[in-house]
């Protein structure tokens, strides 16, 4: 398991790996047909988290509703979980 640079790192400075490791231990999945896709479950809702190019977005589903948020990775690790955590 590769080690996470401190939370108030931007995402940009995390290796791949690292974000990866952060996503699964926010209890995220990472789809086998899309390796850029990430499913994660909460009780009270669900996202799909998608890692692009230049940025990152999380489609949260919430008693059939679905809010879509789109973020850079100049957010720290710290600003990014809090964000994706809140939910919808």
């Amino acid at each position: 398991m590769p080690t996470l640079p401190t939370p108030q790192t931007p995402l940009y400075k995390h290796p791949l790996p690292a974000l990866e490791s952060w996503l699964r231990g926010l209890g995220g999945s990472q789809q086998r047909q899309n390796p850029c896709l990430w499913d994660l479950h909460q009780p009270q809702w669900s996202a799909l988290i998608e890692l692009e190019v230049e940025a990152f977005t999380v489609r949260w589903q919430h008693q059939g509703q679905i809010s879509e948020r789109r973020f850079p990775y100049g957010l720290s690790r710290a600003d990014a979980e809090a964000a994706i955590l809140a939910g919808p």
